[in-house]
């Protein structure tokens, strides 16, 4: 499989732009001087550009909304900035990208593309080279479906289970999700396309999501989601940010001058351009001071500020001229930086190897699906099985997939699509399977046995056909979307029933969840077997069923916590929710509103109590025990380490032996912890590689540790500090079970923010 996804990366990924023939620059036209930088190529490319052109360039059309849609040729889809051809400045066409390219509710007529698992998949693979082959295939498609620009890289860190987009991030830990998100964007990026990385900061919850204000304070902010996203810039050098919808501490996130100016154009010296997420532009002037660049899908705006409003600011000098330039030298240098100017989109869509690229989504659902429980070593399912009983989650014609702005239309359709009927989402979402049969994957991996599908409408029922199975699998689901968080993570439509009635009729019961995230499991002690499979994707079925049958050895590891009871995460449900309700329903009687919230309610808080210590390291610091640890998961062999060797200094890492004392070729997940310092002594996650081993080999591994993540950021010194000496280090199969721990001194040091 690694030598398919190395092949499908070489085929699709576009020639890197500095591979691309210099070319001497027309006198006419200085900025095609490929000798030049990104930068200094926009700088030269504003200069000849005429007052009215730039402002074209930084306000973007919905398509679905725009008058001039048809007469702009518009593809139906996020978003269309038209481009300036005398310029050789190509039209930007947008579109909804992060598990592939979407076309939601079918905007396209038969349009489909490949649907990768759910974000957390990908995270639960533990693997750069999987992201970055994910993004590449999104970024082929993309550009062979004439989008240049793609709304992708959501790295925001999952703060609470209940939150409805958790299944599209990359969960809940800051390096892991920079380091994936970062090569996902790099992947999209190969194709000379531009990626974005998104929501710039906290949307870490869709309840109220348009009028919340998130308050946390900067060094726990800094080394949290910041973290993240700043690791992700700087694998990834995506041409854009998309600020977020929400507040933080007081002030929108596109007008966040701190976080904008300050943080990531001043920090982080980010070269690219800030564009908003649909929607979230409150202001002319002071968005445009504080740092967005772009206003995107302006139709879904009150107003298109930065149009005529915008022109008139400029004109009476409450916005410089020299502002305007810059939004526009920062738009143009993420397109070149990219390869896209240089490189442009075919103008008509090209043929896609779809089953290459359904490979590198279904190598991702398997090496992401997590096995968390396995007693009596029911699984992997023996070939000699007679019968097999598959019960509910339509899992005899496919796999669910998450909703939203990153729902795609899949390869091979949909076999059950549910409307909504209320609510933000309906929309643009819909209750989505893809068409992956788990009950046909596994008739094919199993000729010889008897397996049938039985819908679990009824316990009873489902109870009586599996009595007398080998195996009995309850496809257990929970959808999950943006625009909305779910009320409770227990499981819907009385599912913890039937798997009791199945459990209690066969002692060899497997669950399988097909969910977004952590969900209840009160039956967790009656059942010996549970696989978390998410949203699986394009080939979901194919991969689970491979799980199933040990084709394929299980190696995903949980990225975020599971709880054992809602109570034990920081919120216990959204926060704001009752407060939305009676708003909306104020709304229903007549009230005014904005976004959803009643006249004379702004916004409502959200205190993020927990500061940095995200996910594991709330659990660890107040004692709880969660149901199944982050960096959980279990595999069909075994693996041993020897003892750790830890080099300090300026550029520490860690050395370890794996050995694969087992039966089978399998991978393993090395996990480096390192405890924080004195004022913060929680243990976190410095480093991480996986490893595929054969049975009775040993390898050395060698783990270079992020010093972010141990440092602390100083507020009053402006930046990271290490402080020398020395400090723990644990080698974990999860967060909280260290099989090795050693010390490691640290040389004192201080970076930059």
């Amino acid at each position: 499989m690694k030598k398919l996804i190395l092949s499908v990366l070489l085929a699709t990924s576009a020639v890197p732009v500095a591979a691309l023939p210099a070319m001497a620059a027309p006198a006419a036209q200085p900025w095609a001087d490929r000798s030049l930088d990104a930068a200094a190529r926009a700088d030269l490319l504003v200069k000849a550009m005429t007052f009215d052109e730039k402002i074209q360039m930084v306000h973007g059309y919905f398509p679905p909304l725009a008058k001039p849609a048809k007469k702009m040729g518009m593809i139906p889809s996020a978003g269309h900035i038209p481009g300036i051809p005398r310029l050789g400045i190509p039209t930007l066409r947008e579109s909804d990208a992060s598990l592939g390219v979407a076309n939601q509710i079918e905007q396209r007529k038969g349009d489909t593309a490949t649907a990768l698992p759910a974000g957390l998949a990908t995270a639960a693979t533990f693997s750069p080279e999987l992201a970055r082959a994910g993004g590449v295939m999104i970024g082929a498609e993309a550009r062979a479906k004439t989008f240049n620009i793609l709304l992708a890289g959501g790295v925001n860190l999952t703060r609470d289970p209940w939150n409805g987009r958790n299944f599209e991030y990359l969960g809940e830990d800051p390096l892991l999700a920079g380091v994936l998100g970062g090569e996902a964007i790099a992947g999209v990026e190969s194709n000379h396309i531009v990626s974005t990385v998104k929501h710039y900061v906290l949307n870490s919850q869709e309840t109220g999501r348009h009028v919340l204000d998130a308050r946390i304070g900067e060094q726990a902010l800094r080394e949290s989601d910041l973290l993240a996203f700043q690791i992700a810039i700087e694998r990834g050098r995506p041409g854009s940010v998309m600020c977020a919808y929400n507040k933080i501490n007081g002030h929108y996130a596109c007008e966040q001058d701190a976080l904008l100016n300050g943080v990531l154009k001043g920090d982080w010296k980010y070269p690219g351009w800030v564009m908003s997420d649909w929607g979230a532009v409150h202001s002319t002037e002071k968005a445009a001071l504080s740092g967005l660049d772009q206003q995107s899908g302006q139709e879904l705006d009150k107003a298109i500020y930065f149009d005529k409003p915008l022109r008139a600011a400029i004109k009476a000098g409450r916005v410089p001229q020299a502002r305007l330039d810059d939004m526009v030298c920062r738009i143009l240098t993420g397109v070149i930086a990219s390869g896209l100017m240089d490189d442009p989109v075919p103008a008509t869509p090209q043929p896609i190897p779809l089953d290459d690229h359904a490979d590198v989504a279904q190598a991702v659902a398997e090496k992401g699906i997590v096995l968390l429980k396995n007693e009596g070593e029911l699984l992997p399912l023996a070939r000699t099985a007679r019968k097999v009983v598959l019960i509910g989650a339509h899992a005899d014609v496919g796999v669910l997939s998450g909703g939203g702005s990153s729902q795609v239309r899949s390869t091979g359709g949909a076999p059950v699509e549910i409307p909504l009927t209320e609510g933000e989402a309906a929309s643009f979402a819909r209750v989505t399977w893809h068409a992956s049969s788990p009950l046909k994957a596994i008739k094919a991996a199993l000729p010889g046995a008897d397996v049938r599908y039985v819908d679990g409408k009824d316990p009873a029922a489902a109870a009586a056909a599996a009595r007398d199975a080998d195996l009995a699998i309850v496809f257990a689901w929970q959808w999950q979307t943006e625009a909305q968080d779910t009320e409770t993570i227990a499981l819907p439509d009385d599912q913890d029933a039937l798997i009791d009635a199945v459990a209690a009729a066969n002692g060899k019961t497997l669950v399988v969840l097909e969910t977004g995230g952590p969900v209840l499991m009160p039956w967790i002690g009656k059942v010996p077997a549970v696989l978390q499979a998410w949203y699986p994707g394009q080939r979901g079925g194919e991969a689970i069923a491979n799980i199933l049958t040990g084709a394929v050895n299980p190696s995903g590891r949980l990225p975020i916590t599971f709880p054992a009871s809602a109570n034990q995460a920081p919120r216990p449900e959204p926060v704001g929710l009752a407060q939305l309700k009676a708003m909306q329903a104020a709304k229903a009687a007549g009230a005014t509103s904005n976004h959803g919230v009643s006249a004379g309610v702004e916004s409502f808080p959200v205190d993020y109590q927990e500061g940095a210590d995200v996910g594991y390291r709330w659990y660890e610091k107040t004692g709880r025990k969660p149901l199944f640890p982050f960096g959980h998961g279990l595999s069909y062999t075994r693996f041993t380490y020897g003892k750790p060797e830890a080099t300090g200094g300026a550029a520490p890492t860690v050395s370890i032996d794996v050995t694969n004392s087992g039966a089978r070729a399998g991978d393993d997940v090395v996990q480096v912890y390192v405890q924080g310092g004195a004022d913060a002594p929680t243990w976190r996650l410095a480093g991480f590689a996986r490893v595929s081993i054969d049975p009775g080999r040993t390898q050395r591994v060698t783990i270079p540790l992020e010093r972010r993540t141990f440092a602390r950021f100083d507020t009053a010194q402006r930046g990271w500090v290490v402080d020398g000496g020395p400090r723990r280090f644990a080698i974990g199969r999860t967060a909280i079970d260290h099989v090795a721990e050693g010390t490691i001194t640290l040389a004192a040091d201080r970076m930059q923010p």
